[in-house]
């Protein structure tokens, strides 16, 4: 799958404020020294008062070029790649190979916080994982068929799809496709995921790489997330739930549906 980036600080020293000058009071009406029993000590020397500090944004919106409304930008646009970097990132559709849930051009939602803190991958999500080295130079979107453990077996007498012996209805297959017309016979790995497109007769996916290293078998840790909603076009705005056809699918070596 295919997926912004400061001008010199001027001098901000202190300028001086208007200096108070503190002197005797001379005139008429001053108190006697000899009653006051005190004496009267020179004039002050006139000292500059220290302005106030100035908070920092407002130091950065002065040499800013458009002052606050840029500053404020830039903040969101920081805001927005680390969004993208660590929590949720969009992706587009390239292929048909999704189909019919998703369409060539549509842009994915992928939660990056899905897989992390101990959560992994269940059958039946939709991911997006990096594949170089074993499926290509690029990003790649595919539903997880079977996960780390699992039998995966193609087919069936009814043409349909095994894992770990139960039978699976993929009702989100494309009209008219068929689970597989490659046959495979498989267990796939612990730490590893079989990964297969919906729209089975034009997506290239584990089937494809069985003889290739790995087998055609994705790592866990290639996964970059899940796709959770899908954002654009409008038309399109969706969230994505996992379908239940898996939920029969027994455990194996402790993996869970």
């Amino acid at each position: 799958m295919d997926t912004a980036e400061q001008p010199t600080e001027r001098d901000r020293s202190s300028r001086p404020s208007q200096s108070e000058e503190i002197s005797d009071p001379e005139g008429p009406e001053e108190r006697s020294r000899s009653a006051l029993g005190a004496t009267v000590s020179a004039p002050a020397a006139s000292t500059p008062a220290a302005s106030a500090p100035t908070a920092p944004g407002a130091a950065i919106t002065q040499w800013l070029p458009g002052g606050r409304l840029t500053l404020t930008a830039l903040l969101c646009l920081v805001f927005l790649l680390l969004f993208s970097r660590f929590v949720m990132q969009p992706f587009q559709i390239p292929s048909s190979s999704m189909e019919p849930a998703f369409q060539v051009g549509d842009r994915v939602l992928v939660n990056k916080l899905a897989y992390r803190f101990g959560s992994e991958p269940l059958r039946g999500d939709v991911v997006v994982f990096d594949g170089t080295g074993y499926f290509g130079d690029a990003d790649y979107i595919k539903r997880v068929v079977g996960i780390g453990g699992d039998h995966v077996v193609c087919c069936d007498r009814q043409g349909r799809i095994e894992v770990n012996d139960r039978s699976v209805d993929e009702t989100y297959l494309y009209p008219g496709d068929t689970p597989s017309q490659v046959t495979f016979d498989v267990v796939v790995p612990d730490g590893r995921l079989f990964v297969l497109g919906d729209h089975r007769s034009d997506s290239s996916d584990s089937r494809d790489h069985l003889g290739s290293p790995g087998g055609g078998m994705v790592p866990v840790d290639d996964v970059i997330g899940r796709a959770d909603w899908i954002g654009w076009p409008v038309d399109h705005w969706t969230s994505l739930q996992r379908p239940d056809v898996f939920a029969r699918v027994p455990a194996s070596g402790g993996a869970h549906g």
